[in-house]
């Protein structure tokens, strides 16, 4: 089994294909968003609807969540 690929490592259109395939979502064209600078961090943002066995079977993974300040991991996800 390979590796899940991390969420934030998809492109626009990788992103948008695999929304549009699972359906979930109302997605503008994708010429619409994807020059426009908010426009890879709503697509991306879609994903954390998704449930983690969707992730998972689509081979995608969340990303340890950070804290933004910091940029070091969250002290409740340090384990």
């Amino acid at each position: 089994m390979s590796k899940p690929t991390p969420i934030v490592e998809l492109g626009v259109a990788e992103a948008y294909t695999i929304l549009r395939r699972l359906g979930t979502v109302v997605l503008p064209p994708l010429d619409a968003i994807e020059n426009e600078d908010w426009g890879r961090d709503w697509l991306l943002s879609q994903f954390e609807a998704l449930s983690p066995a969707t992730l998972e079977r689509l081979g995608l993974a969340r990303d340890v969540a950070w804290d933004r300040e910091s940029a070091a991991p969250r002290a409740d996800d340090a384990g």
